[in-house]
């Protein structure tokens, strides 16, 4: 998983030059803005194919053991694309800068500032998962629906304080508690709390949308193997299992969560029509 940028067109970024990978690659994104405290920490989770389709699509071509795309190279495309979209922004009015930033709203004090950023160095950590495929997507798909705390690390609410659990990845991941006032924990809560219609996972190449039904099973197909269910349902149906069916549809429905009566007990009820809260 990496961070990275990519132009909104299929043909992405040099994965296509034959000098890396001469492939359309495949990857999703999923927009994170929160770190364990909850404080404002906005980085993208990218997972990408290993390999791609060949540009007639008459083959799959896998990637080097070393990957497609040179880190170094991934890190400056980034940089470049992130400062543009900056750049962009600026142009259309869609940025506000309010504070110590005020001043930044002056067209040649925002030149200055990006070349700032454009000379440092920018990181993109790109590695295999240690896990394989399907760690990195169940780990990953535990947070795309989420807000930026669980109910499960509250601890308490007492004497106008907030406490929650909270990993120090710094120190081991050792396990601690942090207690915040009430006014400070919601305001670091709704730092994540993103826009109306805002799209926080975003899917490309031939995982896009609009070529995902098409592509996806000839990628399959061209790499002798057909896809694996198992990440979409914890268990099929065997001769000793009788799933149910749905009363609405008449599909088969799957166990995706059990939850415990305690857990059950800290979840707020659905709303009246029946629509999750």
């Amino acid at each position: 998983m990496g961070c990275c940028s990519a132009r909104a067109q299929p043909r992405y970024w040099r994965s296509r030059d034959p000098r890396h990978l001469g492939a359309e690659i495949g990857f999703f994104s999923v927009l994170h803005t929160w770190d364990q405290r909850l404080q404002h920490h906005p980085h993208v989770h990218c997972v990408i194919a290993a390999g791609g389709l060949a540009p007639d699509h008459s083959g799959w071509i896998s990637s080097r053991r070393s990957f497609f795309l040179p880190v170094k190279v991934l890190e400056r495309v980034f940089r470049g694309k992130f400062i543009a979209g900056l750049k962009t922004a600026f142009l259309d009015r869609k940025l506000e800068f309010h504070g110590p930033l005020a001043s930044l709203t002056e067209p040649r004090c925002f030149a200055a500032w990006l070349r700032v950023l454009f000379r440092h160095d920018w990181v993109v950590y790109s590695k295999q998962p240690f896990g394989g495929p399907e760690h990195a997507l169940r780990y990953l798909g535990a947070y795309t629906h989420r807000v930026g705390i669980a109910n499960s690390r509250l601890v308490a609410l007492a004497d106008g304080n907030v406490s929650f659990r909270w990993r120090d990845s710094a120190h081991g991941n050792k396990k601690r508690v942090m207690s915040l006032p009430v006014h400070e924990f919601l305001r670091r809560f709704l730092l994540h709390l993103l826009p109306p219609g805002f799209v926080r996972i975003r899917n490309f190449g031939f995982l896009a949308n609009r070529q995902r039904a098409r592509l996806l099973p000839l990628c399959f197909s061209l790499r002798g193997s057909r896809p694996d269910r198992s990440t979409l349902a914890p268990q099929q149906p065997t001769r000793s299992t009788v799933l149910p069916k749905c009363p609405l549809c008449g599909g088969t429905m799957y166990v995706t969560e059990r939850l415990s009566s305690a857990q059950l007990l800290v979840r707020p009820p659905p709303l009246p029509d029946g629509s999750a809260a």
